[in-house]
């Protein structure tokens, strides 16, 4: 361990967790939260997510989206991601959150929002994208509609709660790759995606490099950052330094041939100064 310099993260729940352990005084070198750089998560999370869940969704099952009531469960950066595609497709999109600010936003981005045990009677696919256990259970499962889709793109395969399913059923069969379908005593089914793992890429083939390669980049360029400076960090968890951020967007502009405005120096020094314009 003495010889670790230190390490970066690019999951939301890898960041909890070592956040976590930094509180608790187990971290035992400093790691750089890859996910919190603006050029991963408003992007890796948001359309990389959203594009490849529903990706996944289409390939495993065939359904039209379109007319369907699509049920979000959590409205982090993957949420939003997986929502915007969904209404894109035409679903009628609900979200389901446990953070009031979160769930109030997700109602001004024009969707429906309601607790999981309203959404489940309704719904006809389910997404969790969490990063939290047990968001999908029993009491879910026993009132949910004939033939809803429920599958995972935010963790662990503990998201939805399969052994509960497979207690509810009498018989599962795989009608399809990456589908399983569990049979109640009243009649109903209930498949299940890609075995309840993140199903973009069970059912599909996750992000585009288009927007891994900034992810990547980050975790390249905070691999260096903490090989030139480790001795003057502690052990806990840090940002992506701002300049590193900024220039990953510029590359990433200048690769796809944009270009954007430059501040003249008099916007820069009015930006700068108290004496002006208050």
């Amino acid at each position: 361990m003495p010889e670790v310099r230190g390490g970066t993260e690019e999951t939301t729940t890898g960041v909890i967790r070592l956040r976590s352990m930094a509180q608790n005084d187990v971290l035992q070198f400093p790691v750089i939260s890859v996910n919190d750089a603006n050029t991963k998560h408003l992007f890796d999370n948001r359309h990389g997510t959203g594009q490849s869940t529903l990706d996944g969704v289409i390939r495993a099952t065939n359904r039209l989206v379109a007319g369907l009531n699509l049920v979000v469960s959590g409205y982090g950066w993957c949420g939003k991601g997986v929502a915007l595609r969904a209404k894109g497709l035409g679903a009628n999109v609900i979200v389901t959150e446990v953070d009031p600010v979160r769930a109030l936003e997700a109602l001004m981005d024009g969707n429906r929002v309601m607790p999981m045990a309203e959404a489940a009677r309704i719904g006809d696919i389910f997404i969790t994208v969490t990063g939290n256990k047990s968001v999908i259970r029993s009491e879910h499962f026993q009132v949910m509609k004939n033939g809803a889709v429920v599958c995972n793109s935010g963790h662990f395969n503990v998201e939805i709660d399969i052994p509960a399913l497979e207690q509810l059923a009498v018989k599962t069969s795989e009608p399809r790759d990456f589908v399983r379908e569990y049979h109640f005593k009243d009649g109903r089914r209930i498949c299940l995606l890609g075995e309840g793992r993140l199903v973009n890429l069970a059912a599909a083939e996750g992000h585009p490099a288009q927007v891994m390669d900034m992810s990547f980049a980050n975790q390249s360029l905070s691999a260096e950052y903490i090989k030139n400076y480790y001795m003057q960090l502690d052990k806990k968890v840090y940002p992506v330094p701002e300049s590193i951020d900024r220039e990953i967007a510029r590359l990433k502009l200048e690769s796809m041939g944009i270009k954007s405005d430059v501040l003249t120096k008099e916007q820069a020094d009015y930006l700068a100064s108290w004496s002006e314009g208050t």
